[in-house]
């Protein structure tokens, strides 16, 4: 049983792999001085580049869980997601209002992938 660590850290890993599902950390935005759109799609670009690393793409996204430090922001990062997410492949997802570790964060996002085959 292998497990495959993607990008490591003293603290955590950016992706890892087992059996051929992909688990990312929760990714937020490098520049936070964005609003939440602007974010939001800075963390999209990010999860592709993770999973292009790692061997697979936003088309073989199982799950997503998203965290919003306030719900009125909820329509711009949904814009930012409707327009990124593979058309007719979008996965299980859960989006809650959070307060996030750094208050210029305004989106967090985890995925979970299946691998290409």
């Amino acid at each position: 049983m292998s497990i495959q660590y993607h990008k490591p850290g003293a603290r955590m890993c950016q992706v890892t792999v087992h059996n051929g599902t992909l688990y990312l950390a929760g990714q937020v935005a490098a520049d936070s001085s964005a609003d939440t759109a602007g974010q939001t799609q800075q963390i999209l670009e990010q999860i592709d580049a993770l999973l292009a690393e790692a061997g697979s793409d936003k088309s073989h996204l199982l799950a997503a869980t998203i965290w919003v430090t306030d719900m009125a922001n909820f329509d711009a990062m949904n814009a930012a997601w409707d327009a990124w997410v593979a058309p007719g492949r979008p996965p299980v997802r859960a989006c809650v209002e959070a307060k996030l570790a750094k208050p210029e964060w305004l989106v967090e996002i985890m995925v979970t992938a299946a691998a290409k085959e």
